[in-house]
């Protein structure tokens, strides 16, 4: 795996304040557990109201978490005056989303000037099993001298 510099020291500071703003991820219960240069951990409980009929997690659950795991993974990488835009993700279920949480892990897999491409797995767990339930390529745009905090 490639090891990545992050240019703004304060990166994880600034990617935790960038997720607790997003008012969708405090509605569905996400915390994001792990950042590390070129890598986020995204966790989140379930809750009946994220399922669809059957029970499981909503696929649309599922490709959020995909979504802000490999955002939250590239913007460990954007300068300190810098925020981050997804351009396009694909997301791949593998197996339901069954379980008592979802845990997302991102990585950079390339980071180019303005385009980063990140993967993402997500897993569904239950009794202490981690079943692979997803997995997301996405590709996300740097946007420089745009700050990520609010107008």
């Amino acid at each position: 795996m490639t090891e990545f510099a992050p240019p703004d020291p304060e990166y994880a500071a600034r990617v935790r304040a960038s997720f607790d703003r997003q008012p969708f991820m405090r509605l569905i219960g996400a915390s994001v557990d792990a950042v590390e240069p070129g890598r986020c951990r995204i966790s989140l409980p379930y809750r009946p109201e994220l399922s669809q009929q059957h029970g499981f997690f909503h696929g649309g659950v599922i490709g959020t978490i995909a979504d802000n795991c490999g955002g939250y993974s590239a913007f460990t990488l954007a300068e300190a005056d810098s925020t981050i835009l997804t351009v396009e993700y694909k997301l791949n279920i593998v197996a339901p989303g069954r379980g008592e949480r979802l845990e997302g892990e991102g990585q950079v897999l390339r980071a180019g000037r303005r385009l980063v491409v990140c993967e993402s797995r997500i897993f569904a767990v239950e009794g202490g099993r981690r079943t692979l339930c997803a997995v997301a390529l996405a590709t996300l745009m740097l946007i420089a001298g745009r700050s990520d905090a609010p107008a």
